[in-house]
C-alpha cells in the first residue's frame, strides 16, 4: 500500500531552514528521512542538488519546487515548508516563502508520477498557495496538498474542445511542454498556458511530455491549429507532426513566468508569413508513444524511419570524411592509412614518394597525414551506422530500455568484434537486414520485459540492469543461433544482384527510383527509395564503382529535379503560374540544389494532375542517366554542396540538367493544354 504523499511530520510552518536554497533542500530532505520515507538520504540530497543545477526551481508568486527522481526513495513524497525568512530560489520576482521538495522514485510507475503531476498543476493556481499561507496547522497544510492531488488520474494532454462547442472565428493553438525530469515544470507550464489562453479567448490543446507519459494530440487538433508553442528543455517527441506550423519556442519555465506574452506571440506568428515554422526536413521523425489509432503499416514505417533517421548522420559523416580523405591523400590512402596514423605526427609528416601515393593533393605530406586521419574517423563512423540503425529501431519500440540491446544486436549484425575461426573465416555479417531484424527483436523483448511486475525495491534496477541484460541474452541468442546464417545468405544474394546490374537493368533501376522520389515528394514512397539508398551507402565497399554508391547518386539527383524543374518553368513561362507559385519558384532553386524534394509540394498541391506526372518523368530521366553514366556519391544528402564526394562530376551535372529540362518542359506542356494562362496583371 502506497503511503500518503505528504503527512504533518513533513510540514514546517514559518520555519527558518537556512539562508540559501541548498540549506532548505537539505533540511526538507532530512524531514523525509526522519519520517522513514527515504532509503538513502545522501542520494536524495545529491539528486535534488543536481536538478537544481539544470535550472532554477523558483517560480513567480513566492514558490519554489526543488524536485528530482532518485534512487533514494521507494515512494513519491512531498515535504513542505513555509519559510521565514523567505529564501532565494532564482525566481525573477524575488525569494520564495513556500517551498516544496518533490521526490519520485527512479523506477516509479505511472501511479506515482500521476500523483505528482496533479500536485504540479495545483501549484499553478493562486488559491492553492493562498490556502497554505493562511493555515496555522501542519495537519491542515498536509490536507490541502492531498485534496489538490485527489483520487483520479491527471490528464497528460488537454483534449481538443468538442467541435460542436467551438466558435468558428476563435483562434486555435497547440502546445507541447516538457522539462528534464518531467515532474513539475512540465505540468505547471501547461496549466499556465491554458489559463493565459482562456484570458485571451483562444482555444489551446497542450501535450505534456512528462515522466507519467504523454497522450499525443489528435492529428485533427494539430491540423486546425493556427500556431504551435514548444515550451521545452528537452527534445519534442515526434516533432514532425507539427511540420510547417508557425512556431514560438522557449524553455519550459517561460510560460510559468509569462504565459500571456507567449500566447500573444503565437497569435502574431500565425499572421506572419515570415514567422519561424516547425521544420519538415528529411528524417526528423523521432520516437512517439504508440496510439491505438495508429495502423500496423504506420507503426512499422515509424519504427523503421526512426532507426534510419538516427543512422543517417553516421553515414553522412562517414561518407564525407572518406571522400575528403580521398581528396587529400588520393584513393591509394586505403593501403597506407594505418601506417601513417601510427608512425607519423604533425611534426613528423609522411614521405609521399616513399609511400607511393601518386594522387596526393599537391604531393603534400600534411595532406596525406590529414587524409589518413579522416579515413580512420570516417571508417569508424561507417562501422557504427548498423548498430545505430538497430539501436534506434529498438528505441522506437521500447523507448530508452531498448537502446543498449538494440546497439548490441546491430554490432552482432556488423560482426563489429571481428569474430573469425582458425581458418580466418568470419562469423556471419547480416548487414542492415540483420540490423532491422535485430532492432525489432530487441525492441519487442525490451518492451515485454519492461512490463513485468516486480517488487518496489527492484524497480530502480529494471531500466539499468534487468531489461538490458535479459533482452541482450534472449535477442542475442536468437540473432546468432537462428537468424545469422539465413540473413547472411540473403545479404550475399542481394549484394551479388546489385553487382550484376549493368546496362539496361541499371538504367531501369535508376528510372524506377526516380519515379519513386518524385511521386510523393517526401512521402512514404519517396522515403522507401531514400532509405534503400542511404543504408546501401553505409554498407558499401570503399571502391568508387560500388553499385550502392551509384544507387545513392540516382536517388539524390532524382530528388533534386522536381523543385529545380518547377523553378525553371516559372521563369520560362511565367504566365502559367500564380504569384504565389512565382515566390515558391524562387525558393525552389536552392531547395532543389540542396536535395530537398519537398520544395515541389506547393506546386503539386495546386495542380497535381499536371505537375506530378511531369516531375516524375523528369526524375526518371535523371535517375536512368545517372546509372548510365556510372555516377556515384558517398554522401547521403547535400545535393550540389557535396560535389567533392561525387565520382564522375560531369555525368552528375549532365544527368541533373537533362532531368530538369525534361521536367520543366513537361510541366509547361501540360499546363498549356486546355488551360487559360494566368492574367498578366496577376503575374507582375
Amino acid at each position: 500500500m502506497m503511503s500518503a504523499l505528504i503527512a504533518p511530520e513533513l510540514v514546517a510552518l514559518d520555519a527558518d531552514l537556512g539562508p540559501d536554497k541548498h540549506d532548505v533542500i537539505r533540511a526538507l530532505a532530512q524531514r523525509v528521512a526522519d519520517s522513514g520515507r527515504a532509503s538513502d538520504l545522501d542520494a536524495l540530497v545529491a539528486d535534488a542538488f543536481a536538478r537544481e543545477e539544470v535550472s532554477a526551481t523558483g517560480l513567480p508568486g513566492g514558490l519554489a519546487i526543488p524536485h528530482c527522481r532518485t534512487s533514494g526513495l521507494d515512494e513519491p513524497v512531498v515535504a513542505f515548508a513555509r519559510l521565514s525568512p523567505p529564501v532565494d530560489f532564482g525566481a525573477k520576482d524575488g525569494p520564495a516563502d513556500l517551498a516544496f521538495l518533490i521526490g519520485a522514485p527512479a523506477g516509479g510507475d505511472a501511479t506515482h508520477l500521476t500523483i505528482l503531476t496533479k500536485l504540479a498543476r495545483a501549484l499553478a493556481r493562486p488559491e492553492f498557495g493562498q490556502a497554505l499561507r493562511e493555515t496555522d496547522s501542519a495537519e491542515e497544510a498536509a490536507r490541502t496538498v492531498l485534496d489538490a492531488v485527489g483520487d483520479g488520474p491527471a490528464p497528460s494532454a488537454t483534449p481538443a474542445p468538442e467541435p460542436a462547442q467551438a466558435v468558428p472565428e476563435k483562434r486555435s493553438l497547440v502546445a507541447v511542454t516538457a522539462c528534464p525530469t518531467g515532474i513539475a515544470h512540465t505540468y505547471m507550464a501547461a496549466e499556465a498556458l491554458q489559463a493565459a489562453a482562456a484570458r485571451a479567448g483562444v482555444e489551446i490543446a497542450v501535450e505534456t511530455q512528462g515522466s507519467a507519459g504523454a497522450t499525443p494530440l489528435p492529428a485533427e487538433t494539430i491540423a486546425k491549429a493556427d500556431a504551435a508553442i514548444f515550451a521545452v528543455d528537452v527534445g519534442v517527441r515526434d516533432r514532425s507532426r507539427f511540420a510547417d506550423k508557425p512556431l514560438v519556442s522557449s524553455g519550459v519555465k517561460r510560460p510559468i513566468d509569462d504565459a500571456d506574452a507567449m500566447i500573444a506571440e503565437a497569435l502574431a506568428a500565425a499572421e506572419d508569413p515570415n514567422a519561424a515554422r516547425v521544420e519538415s526536413g528529411r528524417g526528423d521523425s523521432s520516437h512517439s508513444a504508440e496510439t491505438a489509432s495508429e495502423s500496423w503499416g504506420g507503426r512499422t514505417r515509424r519504427v523503421l524511419m526512426t532507426g534510419v533517421s538516427y543512422m543517417i548522420p553516421f553515414v553522412a559523416a562517414g561518407g564525407l570524411l572518406i571522400a575528403l580523405s580521398f581528396l587529400l591523400g588520393g584513393y591509394d590512402i586505403t593501403d597506407v592509412y594505418g601506417a601513417v596514423m601510427v608512425d607519423n605526427t604533425l611534426t613528423n609528416l609522411p614521405d609521399v614518394q616513399a609511400l607511393g601515393l601518386e594522387h596526393a593533393l599537391f604531393d603534400s605530406g600534411l595532406a596525406v597525414y590529414l587524409g589518413a586521419l579522416f579515413f580512420v574517423i570516417g571508417k569508424t563512423a561507417f562501422m557504427l551506422f548498423i548498430p545505430a540503425l538497430a539501436g534506434y529501431i529498438a528505441y522506437a519500440i521500447a523507448d530508452r530500455p531498448g537502446i543498449a540491446p538494440g546497439f548490441i544486436m546491430g554490432a552482432l549484425a556488423a560482426n563489429l568484434f571481428g569474430v573469425v575461426n582458425a581458418d580466418g573465416v568470419a562469423a556471419p555479417a547480416t548487414g542492415f537486414l540483420g540490423a532491422i531484424a535485430g532492432g525489432v527483436l530487441a525492441g519487442v523483448i525490451a518492451h515485454w520485459v519492461s512490463g513485468w511486475r516486480v517488487p518496489s525495491w527492484a524497480r530502480g534496477l529494471m531500466p539499468v540492469l534487468v531489461i538490458p541484460l535479459v533482452t541482450s541474452i534472449l535477442a542475442g541468442l536468437v540473432m546468432i543461433i537462428v537468424l545469422g546464417k539465413p540473413i547472411n545468405w540473403l545479404m550475399e544474394r542481394l549484394t551479388d544482384g546489385l553487382a550484376a546490374l549493368d546496362g539496361t537493368s541499371a538504367v531501369a533501376l535508376g528510372a524506377v527510383l526516380g519515379l519513386m522520389m518524385a511521386f510523393d515528394m517526401g512521402g512514404p514512397l519517396n522515403k522507401v527509395a531514400y532509405s534503400f539508398a542511404a543504408t546501401g551507402v553505409g554498407a558499401a565497399s570503399l571502391a568508387a564503382d560500388s553499385p550502392e554508391l551509384r544507387i545513392m547518386a540516382a536517388v539524390m539527383l532524382a530528388g533534386m529535379v522536381p523543385p529545380i524543374a518547377l523553378a525553371l518553368a516559372t521563369v520560362v513561362r511565367p504566365q502559367l503560374f500564380t504569384p504565389a507559385e512565382h515566390e515558391n519558384g524562387k525558393a525552389g532553386w536552392l531547395l532543389g540544389a540542396s536535395f530537398i524534394t519537398e520544395g515541389a509540394i506547393p506546386f503539386a498541391a495546386g495542380d497535381p494532375m499536371r505537375v506530378i506526372p511531369a516531375i516524375m518523368v523528369g526524375s526518371a530521366v535523371t535517375g536512368g542517366l545517372s546509372q548510365l553514366f556510372d555516377v556515384g556519391v558517398r554522401a547521403p544528402h547535400g545535393g550540389i554542396f557535396v560535389l567533392f564526394a561525387v565520382t564522375n562530376v560531369l555525368g552528375y551535372l549532365i544527368a541533373l540538367a537533362a532531368g530538369v529540362i525534361v521536367g520543366a518542359g513537361m510541366v509547361i506542356a501540360l499546363k498549356s493544354l486546355g488551360r487559360a494562362p494566368v492574367p498578366a496583371a496577376a503575374t507582375s
